[in-house]
């Protein structure tokens, strides 16, 4: 579990206080998921949940509902390539409004077997937006390492190309705070004026992690061990991975003209009770 992370400054803390208080959690649609969120996380800590390939669409819009109807405030992931159809979108934006949903994020998600009318996010934003969706917050992801096979001028395009349909952005997780903050800065020199919320992994033991990993099914965990082989590298050498790191490493640079860093985002992997327990003793020590 993560120490309580501490700071002196006044400002700093009133600063960090503020981050903290605002958290929010991104979960993934598990069996015992809505089990263990109203276990463990308060109802005023924001939610997302993901879009698992292995799980389906659906499986993100009926937990999100369910969520949704013990009074969180969730958005659910939205996938150009599990969300079939126009219609299958539609369909998703009548459940979303009917339970009151009025966030989403929108990902352009790891392709499937099934084909779908969506080549990616920004198709699917299109779409979305021809619709009466509703929606008062949408977000779309950030990707501050960049892409071994895609050039970075290619992705910001691709974010500036999205920007007008969307609220905010929310990032990959990165460990390293300098490479946060140079790209948010590149973000504001490219006029791409959003709001960033910056992913961090929360307090998760890598035994947790791998439990997670092995239960998104053979195929997908291939994929999700693939993909988090850095997160797992960081994991399994001694204090080489401190959310607090991160977390102080970019408070200096909150608020400044330079970037629009706004926030943090929490990938909990579903470990929900020592990553609350972390939040919580942060902000009991913050306020003493």
């Amino acid at each position: 579990m993560a120490k309580t992370l501490t700071v002196r400054d006044p400002g700093s803390r009133a600063s960090l206080k503020r981050v903290f208080q605002t958290l929010g959690y991104e979960v993934i649609p598990f069996k015992k998921t809505e089990e263990n969120v109203l276990k463990y996380v308060p109802k005023d800590v924001r939610l997302t949940v993901t879009a698992s390939p292995a799980k389906g669409q659906d499986a993100t819009v009926d937990l999100t509902v369910k969520l949704r109807e013990h009074g969180y405030t969730v958005a659910p992931h939205l996938s150009a390539q599990q969300t079939l159809s126009r219609q299958h979108l539609a369909e998703i934006v009548a459940r979303c409004r009917e339970a009151g949903i009025h966030e989403v994020f929108i990902v352009g998600g790891d392709p499937t077997d099934t084909p779908t009318e969506f080549k990616d996010a920004h198709a699917l934003l299109v779409a979305l937006h021809e619709l009466d969706h509703g929606f008062t917050d949408i977000g779309i992801g950030g990707h501050p390492e960049g892409h071994p096979s895609v050039s970075d001028d290619v992705l910001f395009d691709a974010l500036a190309a999205k920007a007008p349909l969307a609220h905010h952005i929310k990032t990959q997780i990165v460990f390293d705070p300098k490479v946060i903050l140079n790209w948010a800065r590149e973000l504001k020199r490219r006029n791409i004026d959003l709001p960033v919320h910056i992913g961090v992994p929360g307090a998760v033991t890598r035994a947790k992690l791998m439990r997670v990993s092995g239960g998104l099914g053979i195929g997908e965990s291939a994929k999700f061990l693939k993909k988090q082989q850095s997160l797992f590298w960081r994991f399994f050498i001694p204090g080489g991975y401190n959310p607090d790191k991160i977390i102080k490493g970019l408070l200096p640079h909150m608020g400044k003209a330079d970037n629009n860093i706004e926030n943090f985002h929490i990938f909990t992997f579903n470990d929900l009770e020592p990553t609350e327990a972390w939040r919580t003793s942060t902000l009991e020590n913050l306020s003493s």
